[in-house]
């Protein structure tokens, strides 16, 4: 007896002729509807390098469809470009994009009883929100990364688009005059592809490899390289091969694989925004998830890959050196990663094993011989932040800082005042007003980080939010601060020349205020409304600490 498929739904008996009959009108056949239906889910678009070329990818993942035995059906879902966005309005709808994403993948593929996805991802929020979808489904899926953009060239250096942010802050001190900030501009990105550091798109294509949901090296090859059409033919036969052997996604989603997964955050320096994703994609999941784990992996693993933001390397060095492969090899072999299956059909180890290292390579270290000794995140409690912030320490110190608040409610204004030249070494930039509920929308803030660190000023000055970072931010940066300030947190509460005290290894965040007096007085700005989807979003959206979700969660 043939086993039962989801799409048997659409497919099987008479009464579901009026359905073959579209289908049939789509191009579809008898022996299509015989096979598992798989969904090819793509967040192509033309507005990013990081997804223009996923139109191209999109045959080769139906080839491996077909070869593998299943029947591909195509569906896309959008982007919104955290470069373009970066610094305006439209960053507010960057994460509300992860949920929006997460839910047309669910309502496409659920709608049409499909029996398993394969999603192609490229920029920052599509490759979480693949992840979040497969999980609240719990249906056979695998996720394919575009790959990241190659380097850009100019006086004799590479870029990435860090440096264009950066160039910002430089050009605002008179450092770089209007010619050479434009010729920055104009090399940056030449073409397809993700930004290119460990940033917040490739951070989250390494986690998901070590989560089992990606398969191990797929993602590894740039945009541009001949290698990515074959591992996007592969992704799409794994895919079929999933769907044909019922392996559901959340056979993937457990504690020693998101360890592993946070794990790989940590010692490559990776972007905090893994924090709010991994607690995301396991509420989804509905397994038990702390992001305090992000502190104690970071205090017992080091940094073993030398990459951008704080590092020399970008992504394709990590590639041209032995890859994602080579990195988790190490971390397995230091006895830092458990072995668990993963959508390739091997297990994590065995596809570890395979690894290659290039002779002479510099990229990756050994957990015996580290970048730096201890990992890139640390969790923080405290007056500021009762339910958790988010220190970023990769390629800073981890100790403490101490220094008068300078509080902004919007980004906007603190940009303003940091490319008036108005911040100084020592002070505690404090960003508010920006978190999931009050931005709405959590907005990154590269465009304040990369103007400080323009003006010398990285490491000198503390900044601290209840938005986010994006993962070309460095520096001595907080962020996730909750509850935010529209939700009534402390952060709400500071005043300039509050003296805010930050200690990472107490993993504490406090400032010298009367609390209870201060709330006494406190009358809180009216909330943002921008209608819409953004409403929505602020009504339904939960703390940062528990991922920012929009589905029902423990918040206790």
């Amino acid at each position: 007896m043939t086993k039962a498929k989801r799409s048997d739904a659409i497919t099987k008996g008479p009464a579901r002729a009026p359905a073959r009959a579209m289908l049939r009108a789509a191009g579809f056949t008898d022996e299509d509807f015989e096979k598992p239906l798989v969904a090819v889910v793509n967040t192509w678009s033309t507005v990013t390098p990081c997804n223009m070329h996923l139109d191209r990818l999109a045959e080769p993942v139906r080839r491996g469809v077909r070869a593998g035995g299943a029947t591909p059906v195509d569906f896309n879902t959008i982007v919104v470009s955290d470069g373009i966005t970066m610094g305006g309005e439209g960053m507010k709808a960057s994460l509300i994009s992860r949920e929006v994403i997460a839910d047309s993948i669910e309502i496409a593929v659920r709608g049409h009883s499909l029996d398993g996805a394969v999603i192609l991802v490229g920029c920052d929020k599509t490759l979480p929100a693949a992840a979040m979808a497969l999980a609240r489904m719990d249906i056979p899926g695998v996720i394919l990364y575009g790959g990241t953009i190659l380097p850009g060239r100019c006086a004799g250096r590479d870029l990435s688009i860090q440096d264009v942010f950066e160039a910002v802050g430089a050009h605002a001190k008179g450092d770089l005059d209007d010619r050479s900030l434009e010729e920055i501009e104009r090399h940056a990105c030449p073409g397809a592809g993700a930004c290119g550091g460990q940033f917040t798109a490739n951070t989250m294509a390494m986690a998901l490899a070590f989560l089992g949901l990606a398969p191990m090296g797929a993602g590894d090859p740039p945009a541009v390289d001949p290698a990515k059409e074959a591992e996007a033919e592969r992704c799409g036969r794994l895919a079929a091969e999933r769907a044909l052997a019922g392996d559901n996604a959340r056979r993937y989603i457990n504690g020693a694989s998101l360890r592993n997964a946070a794990t790989a955050v940590v010692a490559s320096g990776g972007s905090t925004n893994a924090v709010l994703h991994l607690a995301a994609i396991a509420a989804e999941a509905n397994v038990p998830f702390t992001i305090d784990l992000f502190d104690e992996l970071s205090r017992s693993t080091p940094v073993i890959t030398d990459l951008k933001p704080g590092g020399r390397f970008l992504a394709k060095d990590l590639y041209a050196a032995g890859g994602m492969r080579l990195f988790g090899k190490r971390l397995m072999e230091a006895g830092r990663l458990y072995d668990a299956p993963t959508v390739s059909g091997r297990g994590l180890f065995e596809e570890l094993n395979d690894a290659e290292e290039t002779p002479g390579q510099e990229v990756v270290r050994s957990v015996a011989d580290p970048v730096k000794k201890t990992g890139g995140i640390r969790i923080l409690y405290g007056d500021v932040a009762p339910e958790g912030a988010v220190l970023k320490t990769a390629g800073y110190a981890d100790g403490a800082f101490e220094g008068p608040a300078r509080v902004f409610d919007s980004e906007e204004a603190a940009f303003e005042a940091v490319s008036a030249q108005k911040i100084k070494a020592g002070d505690v930039v404090v960003i508010r007003y920006e978190g999931p509920k009050g931005g709405p929308g959590m907005r990154e803030m590269l465009a304040v980080t990369a103007a400080l660190a323009g003006q010398g000023l990285a490491g000198k000055v503390a900044l601290i939010t209840d938005g986010r970072f994006s993962g070309a931010s460095h520096g001595f940066v907080i962020g996730h601060v909750a509850p935010e300030a529209a939700a009534g947190g402390p952060i709400a509460l500071l005043e300039d020349g509050d003296v805010i005290r930050i200690d990472a290894e107490r993993q504490r965040i406090d400032a010298d205020v009367g609390w209870q007096a201060r709330r006494a007085g406190f009358r809180p700005p009216a909330p943002r409304r921008l209608g819409g989807a953004f409403d929505k979003y602020a009504r339904l959206v939960a703390s940062a600490s528990k991922g920012a979700v929009t589905i029902a969660v423990e918040q206790s």
